[in-house]
């Protein structure tokens, strides 16, 4: 039976490498994004790439600052396929108005930083996250995925970047914890430094002094998700904050060069990961 999944924020970056990867294992993917379909825009190459890969590829315009226009995504899904989603990757992130890069502290910020740091970072999340769980506890199972970073760990950008990265590690502990015994898995994955294309586009050799060169691709975050979304033992994790890089060695993937990039743990204090190492 066709696995279905739903990354969110996936015309490009992080969300379009998972997606494509998940359909080249050949799972059905819904992408969201604030294109609109048909238009020959990111979320139509990303769902062409699903389909060269040998997944179906399925794009819905979603503006994640909308509760509504979140639930009619899933209301979609439900009514194509019976109610059934296996996978949900909460992705999707937003740059404050004006943003440059971070490059100065709050104070000198706007206070309205926060309505997409927060609002989208870290509140559409959890908006998602309870409209996934309505569809996998009533079916038994079901995968929640929030793409985290080492920002919860150490200072990484900025303040509010900080605080949104660790709620999404404290949302997927205290998830699986009211989503015990429902068959429902919750992670939060932290992948390093990534090649993204905006990334790349910046012309610089490394980010917060990481190399570009030891950098994971999206597609290498992509394969780790499809692995862990695969493990017939993945509930034993659920609650637990996953390095990629380490998952990556666990499961024997590779980027697509070949390499093994590196986990960043170590340069970020070392020692347990809240949630994966601490109950």
């Amino acid at each position: 039976m066709t696995r279905i999944a739903l990354v969110t924020g996936a015309g490009r970056g992080v969300g379009k490498g998972i997606a494509t990867a998940l359909g080249a294992a050949g799972w059905t993917v819904y992408v969201t994004g604030r294109g609109e379909p048909g238009s020959d825009g990111p979320l139509d190459r990303t769902v062409a790439e699903i389909g060269e890969r040998g997944g179906t590829g399925i794009a819905l315009r979603c503006d994640h600052r909308d509760d509504a226009m979140i639930a009619e995504v899933f209301a979609r899904i439900a009514g194509d396929r019976d109610g059934r989603l296996d996978l949900l990757v909460n992705n999707v992130w937003s740059n404050p108005d004006g943003f440059t890069g971070f490059a100065e502290p709050c104070w000198q910020r706007p206070l309205d930083d926060w309505d997409s740091l927060i609002g989208v970072g870290l509140r559409a999340h959890y908006v998602a996250a309870v409209h996934a769980a309505r569809l996998m506890v009533a079916r038994g199972s079901g995968v929640i995925a929030n793409i985290s970073s080492f920002g919860t760990r150490g200072y990484l950008h900025s303040v509010l970047y900080g605080m949104s990265k660790a709620g999404l590690d404290k949302m997927a502990f205290d998830l699986a914890v009211e989503l015990r015994g429902t068959g429902v898995t919750t992670l939060s994955l932290w992948p390093g430094v990534v090649r993204t294309e905006k990334v790349l586009a910046l012309g610089v050799d490394d980010i917060e002094g990481f190399p570009i060169a030891h950098a994971e691709t999206p597609e290498f975050v992509g394969r780790v998700v499809a692995a862990l979304a695969a493990d017939p033992q993945i509930g034993a994790r659920s609650g637990q904050t996953i390095i990629t890089a380490e998952a990556a060695v666990d499961y024997g993937i590779t980027d697509i060069d070949g390499g093994q990039p590196p986990s960043h743990r170590a340069a970020f204090g070392g020692g347990p990961i809240f949630g994966a190492d601490i109950r």
